[in-house]
């Protein structure tokens, strides 16, 4: 919005943090309104004498000339949109959404066009862009504000986590089966334009406690579809800011901000690789989500043949209502007003809330954010405004919505005790909106509205609702999928059966959501989970209705699926890490399987989590969550803590009948017969269990470390063995090699022990390879099969066979594992780290989960321990709960947010400094990792992580615009704290 024109803007880019600079004399240097600071991009007064006839008679776009573009430069300041001049010979294909190249600080750069609009709120000269690479609006308007949430979540920017969303162009693929562009599109950007402007957003952590009742943990009633919000805008703009200031020059006239490309403020971990132009890329992404023992996808359905009504032509443009989504356009019926008046009753001051095919959104509705009440001040009636801002921020909430996320809890959801306004009381009937969400009764918009575009519904036909099947092993497993196939919006934290096929029971969710109207996304942890997932869901949906996708597909086979999603043939989408920004269409469910594996943490900056990242989606979009495996991890119980989500938890009688029978080595019956038992590495009741277990079927061997000896310690006075050139650790490749550093690679044939002399070495650690040659000897006569990371067994026939298996490349046993060892659980238990527990837990029951009902499993660990006691009753809720509790004492993640600052000492002294922190946060450290590298954490409370991402943020941006040489990286709630 500028000057009281409305304009038409990508959800999520209202929210960019800009820096006011002065304005140079001449160029802009007048007072100006309100919201007139977005950085442009301008050409100089003088054009060079060299220029082309070709540029020099360049005209504008005849209606929304300007065209603000997310240019791809990971530079933190310059982490903002710019603006540049539409030429009218691109006027057709500059379409929101669509890839272009612009000219940057003297080069082309690539990047995403986010909106076009009616005048640039710089006064000076504009540049043009370059071209337009496609028309194809591959950026969707739910995934651009997504990508500015998880941006400022985790301190990063919005060109990194773009790369992460899109994948590279494939022109070849691109322009197969490409979509007929309809009239609403032929009409030009002015009618096919998306208008919805957002402003800041700044969520509470999802894990945030709330008050309110417990929710139901039988029923799950979630927010009806009339019920539906839309994430997708505030209604507040960005900071003020001024265009004009400290710029540099390029070769041909073009200004930038402080700064060029080539600045020193390059973030360790950044990727880039955006294709130039038409070219075909041979690249992946590069997130491969296998690693360690992860083995690579199978292809899925290559035919995708669903197709939706009402489907959007591009970006914002409405193909079934025959309307345009521009604000400035009245709606039907209780029509919506532009974003800078206040509506009276039946009406809607803010376009965000604009939904459906011209509904009122409510009686009682919100009127402009801008107009704040107050801080904590109620607006409308029923409505609670944000907590932590006042309705003037951009918070909106309509009749019976709550406007922090952290509250939006479905049925019952109440406002944040500290509220000013109705401090916590009941709010509305179960709607509940996020700090992007503004809705009202009967109202859904975006993402999950009921007009075209891209929040059209999904339609599959030939989807009849699922029967309960093995969802009834639950007792709110029936009300999980009717809420599904209602179209509401359950949340729970599933903690599957052991012995079960989770993945049919995966399917019968998804095609719930389906038979619902609506698309799901399922996000597993590699390629073997994604083709077990893919033949479910074939079984329930049949071929054509989803699509798989992993990074071993190759760029054009990747691509064509992507496309097939976005242009919304494909309902449904299975995959990796990498998937979960896919853009399927009125998202209504999002899946997370074993949300505790560390691949679904992402490896690249900003580094994001896919629990976080689709428990975001969920929440803007209005959708189901499913979240969980065989265990339950301390995140996800904070999920249910703070009333986010539900308990999904079998009927204990079932459990008690499926789970194997766990029995820890060295308990007392053991060492009356055998007094070794608890010190050998394989006692005799192992052997006694897989000999039995060997005579009805095949036997799994988890073993936590691969290779053959992966560590040496001098056999005489038992000191670590080690590298004589670079200190590294020396291991064995077999029993006839000599013993080589595992750093360097340099063979240390003559090496003897500096503390007693001695020359001889033993093993300290035995690896899978080792394991499997002795148990060959101890089992003649029996198949000895590996899996780990030399090559992972997707499946293993049902025929006797031990199985040495790493941990996350177990393979499934046909009929299920008639005995299972989990050996050297000390390794697991002794890792430095804050999850050892919990992760040697979930490692353990991942792989008891895949032995038959009531089979033996033997835990090499002191029974005494708390992770074993829990594998022992199957209780990982438990567990959790408790570690929950003594992390929160102790102030430790999940309790608190936390962000870890890594480079040279003096950079993260200066890191910190800078950073202005707030009184009550905690710095730890620095601690020094070697290599010339330190480490600082920053320690605060779960409702100031918001702060302290932008406070990392700003500090960045102020070294980058320095250039300082040298990097400092940024992690907001890593997963390794030691």
């Amino acid at each position: 919005m500028t000057d009281g024109v409305d304009m038409g803007v990508l959800p999520g880019m209202g929210d960019l943090p800009e820096s006011a600079a002065p304005a140079p004399a001449g160029e802009g240097a007048g007072d100006r309104g309100p919201g007139r600071g977005r950085r442009a991009v301008r050409q100089n007064s003088t054009p060079k004498k060299n220029s082309t006839a070709k540029k020099n008679t360049r005209r504008p776009a005849e209606t929304l000339p300007v065209a603000r573009v997310a240019v791809d430069v990971p530079l933190p300041h310059l982490d903002r949109p710019f603006d540049y001049l539409v030429p009218s010979a691109l006027d057709d294909a500059a379409v929101p959404g669509c890839r272009v190249r612009v000219r940057f600080a003297g080069q082309l750069m690539d990047g995403f066009l986010l909106e076009r609009v009616d005048r640039s709120d710089h006064d000076g000269r504009l540049a043009y862009l370059e071209r337009v690479t496609s028309p194809e609006p591959v950026l969707a308007p739910e995934i651009a504000a997504l990508a500015r949430e998880i941006a400022d979540r985790y301190a990063g920017t919005l060109a990194d986590v773009l790369r992460l969303a899109i994948p590279p162009r494939h022109a070849r693929v691109e322009n197969e089966n490409a979509p007929t562009r309809g009239p609403a599109a032929e009409a030009g950007p002015a009618e096919s334009t998306a208008a919805v402007e957002t402003g800041p957003a700044e969520p509470a952590p999802m894990g945030e406690a709330q008050a309110g009742p417990a929710p139901d943990t039988v029923g799950f009633p979630g927010p009806a579809p009339a019920e539906r919000h839309n994430a997708s805008a505030d209604g507040a703009g960005g900071a003020d800011e001024s265009s004009a200031g400290d710029e540099a020059a390029g070769d041909d006239g073009v200004r930038v901000g402080p700064g060029e490309i080539s600045g020193g403020g390059d973030r360790e971990g950044s990727t880039r690789g955006v294709p130039d132009g038409d070219d075909d890329t041979s690249a992946d992404e590069g997130d491969a989500s296998d690693d360690g023992d992860r083995s690579a996808g199978v292809t899925a359905a290559d035919a995708v043949t669903v197709t939706v009504p009402g489907t959007a032509v591009g970006p914002g443009t409405v193909a079934g209502s025959g309307r345009a989504a521009d604000p400035s356009t009245a709606a039907d019926s209780g029509a919506v007003a532009s974003s800078d008046r206040v509506a009276g009753s039946g009406a809607v001051a803010d376009p965000s809330t604009a939904v459906g095919s011209g509904g009122v959104v409510a009686s009682d509705a919100v009127a402009d954010p801008s107009t704040a009440v107050g801080s904590g001040g109620v607006v409308g009636s029923d409505a609670v405004a944000d907590p932590s801002t006042a309705v003037g921020s951009g918070r909106a909430a309509g009749s019976g919505a709550v406007a922090d996320p952290s509250t939006a809890t479905g049925s019952g959801a109440v406002a944040d005790p500290s509220t000013a306004a109705g401090s916590g009381r009941a709010v509305g009937s179960g709607a509940a909106a996020g700090a992007e969400m503004a809705a009202g009764s009967g109202a859904g918009a975006g993402t999950g509205g009921s007009g075209g575009g891209p929040g059209a519904g999904v339609d599959a036909p030939g989807i009849t609702p699922p029967a309960v099947g093995s969802w009834g092993a639950y007792p709110a497993g029936a009300s999980f999928l009717e809420a599904l196939t209602a179209g509401r919006a359950p949340r729970a934290v599933w903690s599957a059966l052991p012995g079960g096929d989770w993945t049919a029971e995966v399917a019968l969710a998804v095609r719930a959501t389906l038979a619902g109207g609506r698309g799901a996304l399922v996000i597993v942890a590699d390629g073997r989970d994604v083709a077990r997932v893919d033949r479910a869901l074939r079984r329930e949906l049949g071929d054509g209705r989803h699509v798989a996708l992993t990074a071993e597909l190759g760029p054009a086979e990747r691509y064509r699926r992507w496309l097939a999603v976005r242009r919304g043939r494909a309902a449904a989408v299975v995959g990796t890490r990498a998937a979960m920004f896919a853009p399927v269409r009125d998202l209504g469910l999002v899946v997370l399987w074993d949300d505790g594996d560390d691949v679904h943490a992402e490896p690249h900056a900003p580094y994001p989590h896919a629990r976080e990242v689709l428990a975001l989606r969920a929440h803007r979009a209005g959708a189901g969550a499913l979240i969980g495996g065989f265990t339950r991890t301390t995140d996800a119980t904070q999920l249910v803590r703070a009333g986010w989500a539900r308990p999904l938890v079998p009927d204990r009688e079932r459990l008690r009948a499926s789970m194997a029978y766990v029995r820890p080595a060295g308990d007392d019956a053991d060492l009356a017969r055998d007094e070794a038992a608890r010190s050998a590495r394989l006692p005799h009741m192992a052997f006694r269990a897989a000999r039995q277990g060997l005579e009805h079927g095949p036997v799994l061997v988890q073993v936590p470390r691969r290779g053959y000896v992966p560590a040496l310690a001098c056999s005489r006075c038992r000191g670590p063995a080690r590298c004589p050139e670079c200190e590294g650790p020396l291991s064995l490749r077999s029993s006839h090699a000599a013993p080589y550093c595992r750093w360097c690679g340099r063979i240390a044939g003559a090496w003897r022990c500096p503390e007693c002399g001695g020359r001889q070495v033993r093993a300290v650690v035995v690896g899978a390879r080792r394991t499997a040659e002795e148990l060959g000897r101890a089992f003649p006569g029996v198949p000895v099969r590996t899996s780990g990371r030399d090559g992972v067994l997707a499946e293993v026939s049902g025929e006797p066979a031990l199985v040495v298996a790493t941990p996350g490349a177990e393979p499934v046993a046909e009929g299920g594992y008639a005995a299972a060892l989990l050996l050297d659980g000390w390794v697991l238990l002794g890792r430095a780290d804050l999850r050892a527990g919990e992760e040697a837990l979930r490692r353990w029951m991942n792989a008891a989960a895949l032995v038959r009902p009531r089979g033996p499993v033997i835990v090499l660990a002191d029974g005494s321990l708390t992770p074993v006691q829990a594998l022992i009753r199957w209780d990982a809720v438990t567990y959790a709960e408790r570690e929950l509790d003594e992390r929160r004492e102790l102030g430790f993640p999940p309790a608190v947010r936390m962000a870890s600052l890594t480079g040279t000492p003096q950079s993260v002294r200066e890191m910190v400094e800078a950073a202005g922190l707030p009184d009550d946060a905690q710095v730890l450290g620095p601690v020094e990792l070697g290599e010339g590298r330190e480490r600082a954490l920053v320690r605060v409370d779960r409702g100031r992580g918001a702060v302290l991402s932008r406070l990392l943020k700003t500090a960045q941006a102020a070294r980058s615009t320095r250039k300082a040489a040298d990097v400092v990286r940024v992690r907001v709630d890593p997963l390794e704290l030691i």
